[in-house]
């Protein structure tokens, strides 16, 4: 397991970083920088994970991850013995803005600019209505250098000031931050779940795996993440179950409920309503709305 802080490699002579990654999968262990991270999901999908929150991912989605904030992007692993090497594409863009940005923000001209960055330590994903232009934006930047690339860097960041009230992607006031030795432990639980959730995790199975009892486990649990064992793995469960049901590749909701670790289908659909505040059909229905609402005429 790779520790949880991280270190983006910006070059002495740059202030913006941008990455464009084409692979099998991203990054698999949770981590942290002092950078803010804006990724443009390009091709893939999988699980978002932000603290304790989680958000299902798609193409053609970006999300802004504040400095210092722990997160993972799980994809969706390929098939066994798939050849696919481009699993994943996404291109991001880091920068700091208490490194060599602090003297352009502290500018009166980026005033509001600064305010919105502070109003937005939480991260949030970028609305539908928004993507085209900020991607676009985002491969000039990726795509320039020098004062070009920082000119077109401060007409994002101005971009951004039309978004009013973006929502959080974490409910709920920041966890605290923890050293390293506490991130490696907490990201290897979350990569145990993510990784056995279609499986019957029994609270023995995780607390064996974290090298605790199951008493100092379920504490040690809640206090890092404010969330007990199971309401974790069960927000895991219906994030799955929703990327399935959404990607209609199903014989049934029974199936996904039963794919998804879900050991009845009463139990899947009491949970479901208790995460997403609607049951699974109803989530069907509407997203089936969305979709043809979407659809070009």
């Amino acid at each position: 397991m790779k520790v949880l802080q991280f270190t983006i490699p910006v070059a002495h002579d740059k202030t913006i970083m941008t990455q464009k990654d084409v692979m099998p999968f991203f990054y698999p262990h949770l981590h942290r920088h002092e950078e803010i991270q804006l990724t443009w999901i390009q091709h893939g999908h999988g699980t978002l994970i932000v603290e304790n929150n989680m958000h299902a991912f798609w193409p053609n989605e970006i999300y802004w991850i504040g400095s210092n904030q722990p997160h993972v992007l799980k994809s969706e692993i390929p098939p066994a013995g798939g050849k696919n090497k481009k699993n994943v594409q996404a291109l991001t863009l880091f920068f700091n803005p208490d490194g060599k940005l602090s003297p352009v923000l502290a500018l009166p001209e980026f005033k509001k600019i600064s305010a919105f960055i502070t109003q937005c330590k939480s991260g949030f994903k970028i609305p539908e209505s928004f993507v085209a232009d900020i991607s676009s934006r985002m491969l000039r930047i990726h795509q320039s250098q020098g004062i070009p690339q920082f000119l077109a860097f401060t007409e994002l960041l101005h971009l951004f000031l039309q978004i009013k009230s973006p929502e959080p992607l974490i409910s709920g006031s920041p966890l605290s931050v923890v050293n390293e030795q506490e991130g490696i432990r907490i990201g290897y639980i979350y990569n145990y779940i993510m990784q056995h959730y279609d499986t019957d995790i029994k609270l023995e199975d995780i607390a064996k795996e974290a090298h605790m009892t199951p008493q100092a486990f379920c504490r040690y649990f809640k206090k890092h993440t404010r969330l007990t064992f199971v309401s974790f793995l069960n927000e895991v469960r219906v994030n799955e179950a929703c990327k399935k049901l959404a990607g209609g590749s199903f014989d049934s909701i029974a199936t996904v409920a039963y794919n998804c670790g879900f050991n009845s289908i009463a139990n899947f659909n009491r949970v479901f309503k208790t995460v997403t505040g609607k049951s699974p059909r109803t989530y069907l229905r509407e997203y089936e709305e969305i979709e043809e609402h979407e659809q070009p005429t």
